[in-house]
């Protein structure tokens, strides 16, 4: 006994291969993940570099969390324009896709 599906008469059990605005929004979707997960590492940056501050604040400036406050913060700096620039980017070329459906 097979364990196939049968399919109806005359249908092709391949899919359909995609067209090619499926293809740029299957891409867009996987860049979308990517630059979620840097925006995310950015701000938790972010929030290091404010949490170990407030740390620095109360122990009186010691060089460990001040080092860290400084670094984190650079971090943030360096990392989180650029995936917010893209978010920016995609966003608005969903935007125009459903405009133009």
């Amino acid at each position: 006994m097979s364990m196939s599906k049968a399919t109806p008469a005359g249908q092709d059990p391949k899919p359909e291969p995609l067209t090619e605005r499926e293809q740029v929004r299957m891409r867009r979707w996987r860049i979308a993940k990517w630059v979620k997960a840097a925006k995310r590492f950015g701000y938790y940056a972010l929030l290091l570099a404010m949490v170990s501050f407030g740390v620095a604040l109360v122990t009186g400036f010691e060089g460990f969390w001040v080092t860290l406050c400084v670094v984190s913060l650079l971090v943030a700096v360096v990392v989180l324009p650029i995936p917010i620039i893209i978010w920016y980017g995609i966003r608005a070329a969903e935007r125009e896709d459903r405009a133009e459906v």
